[in-house]
């Protein structure tokens, strides 16, 4: 029976500690889990976790941070420590995995005792699902947010507008939807949420203690608006739909008022069934805005935003400009932006395309994906480290990482699964474990227990070179 310091846990915890014994749990016992927190519950009954003696305790003066936790299986039982609610289904999440690659026999599951003490690197650990480009159902983002909960994910980012397509009815805008939606990359059908089917998401995203983060794309990535309404464009007439993946040549008319009044009926709408704390603005491969223009714009939209009580998020393009207190840029192209953006007091979501984009080929062989950001084998994938990308950006200035995953290519749950799996395991490592914890080797020894076990779930995976 292996020591609970054996088990291939992804993101590997900061320290795990053996101890003599181990917990045997009896199939044809039930447990009560009296006072057990609802939320670390839910969360183990929603990845059909087998019932264990558990308890849990939360507690605000715990020396702890935000989202730590202290994991502790005895002969007794388990019981998990934190001082917050994210901490618990931290420590929930560690569990499901401690119980999946532990002995499961006829005769029950069995445990081995420990600690396991525990705690996030970053704060923000990110996917993002582009469902302009490619239309994904609600049933197809759940699949997305059952996989991605596992590693510590704890935003899923959708890309709710582009070119290609609008992808959340806006009650007081209805041609965003019911036009700009009608199509996807290629011309096929394509498709919208409505605010129901949105709320469904967030639900079942926040079981899983994930956030989700919306973005409506401007002024640039805008065909699918400026097709719905023609006020929007620059010259007074609406676009032909676009099925096609180049970008930068759309944008709004930063000089009408009435793009302002668009930019707030739809912030406020999506803002409205959004409980997170961020709205994602876009701001990027905006080419054929006028620089002038390009600032007005997204200074007034970060303004929105704050009124309707969110924080701005946008492309690293953003900080060119300048960023209002609490907004965030996104790095995934250009360091100097991403220092301005530092410089001005405000913190880096890290997602450089090199290293985190998903939609990249793994290799030249690969049959889905792009490369024009590089290819992304997992060794490229996990041999970073953020605090050292950019000069004089630190972990203090990260908000996070996140690992977008762009819809050019993608059309189905199995290609999702393709290019996702196993490089977002790579990806959670180095958004929770620190770094001087981190040991290439030994995440190669737990990727292999676990590309199995994904296997075991019906789970698409890339036969990994790294691992041949």
């Amino acid at each position: 029976m292996p020591p609970l310091s054996d088990l291939p846990l992804i993101p590997l915890p900061v320290e795990i500690s053996n101890s003599e014994g181990y917990l045997y749990v009896n199939p044809a016992k039930s447990f009560a889990n009296e006072g057990a927190d609802a939320g670390a519950m839910a969360y183990l009954k929603s990845k059909k976790v087998p019932a264990l003696p558990l308890t849990t305790s939360m507690d605000t003066n715990l020396q702890l941070m935000d989202g730590a936790y202290l994991l502790q299986i005895a002969p007794e039982g388990v019981n998990i420590s934190a001082k917050d609610q994210a901490g618990l289904l931290n420590g929930a999440i560690t569990l499901e995995q401690v119980v999946a690659f532990s002995p499961n026999t006829e005769r029950g599951l069995f445990l081995s005792a420990g600690t396991i003490t525990d705690q996030p690197r970053y704060t923000y650990r990110g996917y993002m699902l582009d469902v302009a480009r490619t239309f994904f159902g609600v049933d197809t983002v759940k699949q997305v947010i059952d996989r991605i909960s596992t590693y510590k994910i704890n935003h899923l980012h959708l890309h709710l507008s582009d070119d290609q397509g609008w992808r959340i009815e806006i009650k007081s805008w209805p041609g965003l939807a019911q036009i700009g939606g009608m199509f996807e990359v290629d011309g096929t059908r394509g498709g919208y949420y409505t605010q129901e089917d949105y709320k469904e998401i967030v639900r079942y995203a926040a079981v899983q203690g994930i956030t989700i983060v919306p973005e409506i794309d401007m002024p640039g990535h805008t065909n699918a608006a400026l097709n719905a309404y023609a006020e929007l464009n620059l010259d007074g007439k609406a676009r032909d739909p676009y099925v096609g993946t180049d970008v930068g040549f759309s944008t709004l008319d930063a000089n009408k008022e009435v793009t302002y009044e668009f930019i707030d009926a739809v912030v406020g709408e999506i803002a409205a069934i959004t409980p997170g704390p961020y709205f994602h603005i876009g701001g990027d491969e905006s080419a054929v805005t006028p620089h002038d223009d390009y600032v007005k714009l997204i200074r007034r939209a970060q303004k929105i935003v704050i009124s309707h009580g969110k924080k701005s998020i946008g492309w690293d393009e953003v900080a060119l400009a300048g960023l209002d207190e609490g907004s965030v840029a996104q790095l995934w192209a250009s360091a100097e932006y991403a220092l301005k953006a530092k410089e001005g007091g405000n913190q880096v979501l890290f997602s450089p395309a090199t290293r985190t984009y998903l939609d990249m080929q793994y290799d030249s062989l690969s049959p889905l994906g792009l490369h024009w950001a590089a290819y992304i084998e997992v060794d490229s994938a996990y041999l970073w480290d953020p605090k050292t990308m950019v000069d004089g950006i630190t972990d203090a200035d990260i908000l996070g990482i996140e690992a977008p995953l762009w819809g050019e290519t993608i059309r189905s749950i199995e290609d999702i699964d393709y290019l996702t799996f196993p490089r977002l395991l790579a990806l959670a490592e180095v958004a929770w474990t620190p770094q001087p914890q981190r040991n290439y080797e030994d995440f190669l020894r737990r990727l292999r227990a676990q590309q199995d076990w994904l296997k075991e779930k019906g789970i698409g995976t890339y036969d990994t070179r790294v691992l041949k």
